[in-house]
C-alpha cells in the first residue's frame, strides 16, 4: 500500500490528511474511502475537472495522462505541470503528497 499526504485544504481536510491507498485504487477513490469528500460531478468517467488536484512529491512515478485526462485538464481552474484529474492517476507503490485546488470551475457540487 502507498501512503496519500494530502495537504491541508479549507473545506474537505484542514488538517491534512494521511492516507492508504491500495495499489492500483485510483486517487479519487483513496479519497473518498477515506472519509475526504473529493468533488468529482462526473462519478469518476474522466468527463469533467471537479477532481483535478496537484501532485506534489511522486508525481514522476504515476503513470502518464492520456489524451483525454489532458483534454479536460486543460480546462481545469489553475492547472500547472503536476496537475491530474485524481479519477484517472491509479497509485502504484510510491507515496505520494496531494493538494486540492481551492476552486473548481464546477457550477454544481456533488455531495455524497
Amino acid at each position: 500500500m502507498a501512503q496519500i499526504v494530502f495537504l491541508p485544504h479549507h473545506e474537505i481536510c484542514p488538517d491534512g490528511a494521511v492516507i492508504e491507498a491500495k495499489k492500483g485504487e485510483s486517487i479519487c477513490d483513496a479519497a473518498l474511502r477515506n472519509g475526504l469528500d473529493i468533488e468529482h460531478a462526473c462519478e469518476k468517467s474522466c468527463a469533467c475537472t471537479t477532481c483535478h488536484v496537484h501532485i506534489r512529491e511522486g508525481y514522476e512515478a504515476l503513470p502518464i495522462a492520456d489524451e483525454l485526462e489532458e483534454d479536460f485538464l486543460d480546462k481545469a481552474w489553475g492547472v500547472d505541470p503536476d496537475s491530474r484529474l485524481s479519477c484517472q492517476v491509479l497509485v502504484g507503490e510510491t507515496d505520494l503528497v496531494v493538494e486540492i485546488p481551492r476552486y473548481t470551475i464546477n457550477m454544481v457540487s456533488e455531495r455524497h
